[in-house]
């Protein structure tokens, strides 16, 4: 074997060699798993910018986020632009609820929920419709159940004055039940004592 003939054999070693590690990476790269949680956030970010007009200019919205440890809801404010009318604005303060804290506290609904609609009759009573999603991973037991409706009514609440009282569906149905313990066949109004009191 000449040694032009040898020396090109082992350029081509060399070279098929970064080719087939470069091939890998890149598959590890193009197929890395999407975690459910950044999926979810992006989704979340995706439909509260198709509710946003154009032309809104963001606002400081407070949203309520449980803290289980004190038992009480902490006031936590972040910009939104928020849309004209009351039922876009529901679905978007639902949706930044999804999303969760950005401070740390305790999630409200699960990143794989679904607000699936939301209706407002002109008593101020608004209607939201979840899916089947929302009534998993809640800590145990009727305290936490309670910090995650009354984290969504006065959310609401709070962004949308109009709001006097929330009704929780899912799937369309009334259940009996979140998660085995509050009961959600009634009519939720906004309940500030279990707001955290101002520092």
């Amino acid at each position: 074997m000449s040694r032009r003939a040898a020396l090109f054999g082992i350029v081509t070693a060399v070279v098929l060699v970064g080719a087939f590690f470069y091939l890998l990476r890149l598959k590890r790269l193009t197929f890395a798993p999407i975690s459910p949680k950044s999926e979810a956030t992006v989704r979340t970010k995706l439909r509260e910018a198709a509710l946003a007009p154009a032309s809104a200019a963001t606002q400081l919205v407070t949203l309520y986020f449980p803290s289980y440890a004190t038992g009480l809801l902490i006031p936590e404010t972040r910009p939104l632009a928020l849309a004209a009318n009351d039922t876009d604005r529901i679905k978007q303060v639902v949706l930044a609820l999804i999303e969760g804290s950005q401070k740390g506290l305790g999630t409200v609904l699960p990143p794989s929920a679904t607000l699936r609609a939301v209706f407002m009759t002109s008593d101020g009573t608004a209607f939201l419709d979840f899916s089947q999603d929302a009534l998993t991973n809640f800590p145990p037991g009727i305290e936490s159940e309670s910090l995650a409706v009354y984290s969504i009514v006065d959310s609401i609440a709070a962004n949308v004055p109009d709001v006097k009282r929330v009704k929780f569906l899912v799937q369309g149905q009334q259940v009996r039940t979140l998660a085995g313990h509050i009961d959600l066949s009634g009519y939720f109004a906004p309940n500030s004592s279990w707001i955290a009191p101002s520092q």
